[in-house]
């Protein structure tokens, strides 16, 4: 499943990330890679953007790019 199907406040596994090279390459770089836990912890009524909670950091992403980010 991806990003965009988890519970808020819920831990996930990521298990892989896809999208277009240079973005796939700057989630890694943010810390989203694969085995690595996060957690879905705010979001705006209209869902764009998701706050995550990953290694000790809030970020925030796109719905496309949650979308990107298969977890377990």
């Amino acid at each position: 499943m991806s990003l965009l199907d988890a519970l808020h406040n819920e831990w996930y596994r990521v298990e892989g990330v896809a999208g277009p090279d240079d973005e796939r390459r700057r989630l890694l770089d943010l810390g989203i890679t694969p085995g690595e836990e996060l957690a879905v912890v705010q979001s705006v009524p209209l869902g764009d953007p998701l706050v995550v909670m990953v290694r000790g950091m809030r970020l925030a992403l796109r719905r496309r790019e949650a979308g990107w980010i298969s977890i377990q």
